[in-house]
């Protein structure tokens, strides 16, 4: 009988100590799982601030903003506020607009005709 209760009293403490090792190594995985949540976080977070800087620099790259004034004053007030390079620039658009605008006032019968004798107006 001695036997029969010692045998009992190694299942019970087997039962125990699987118990007790099952408790261990579930709290090591559950202490795993939260750090690497937490590293997911983190990179999640990294990856986010990346994510805004990229848009940032992408929308001033891409994006332009132009002002345009609804009358002479306003006009007058912003070419107050270029630079003498910035007018430069301006005049030199505003040249090749002109040029153009008067190529195009030429009908097409003449412009093939000029082309092909190489004159020009």
């Amino acid at each position: 009988m001695e036997k029969l209760g010692d045998n009992i009293k190694k299942i019970l403490l087997a039962g125990i100590g699987a118990v007790a090792v099952t408790a261990e190594k579930s709290k090591d995985l559950l202490d795993e799982m939260v750090e690497k949540g937490e590293l997911t976080v983190e990179q999640g977070k990294v990856l986010n601030e990346e994510l805004k800087h990229n848009i940032k620099k992408t929308v001033k790259e891409k994006v332009n903003v132009s002002v345009k004034p609804s009358s002479a004053e306003e006009l007058s007030e912003l070419l107050g506020k270029m630079s003498p390079e910035q007018i430069k620039a301006l005049k030199e658009q505003i040249q090749k607009m002109e040029s153009e605008e008067e190529e195009d006032d030429v009908p097409d019968d003449i412009k093939d005709a000029q082309e092909n004798t190489g004159a020009d107006e």
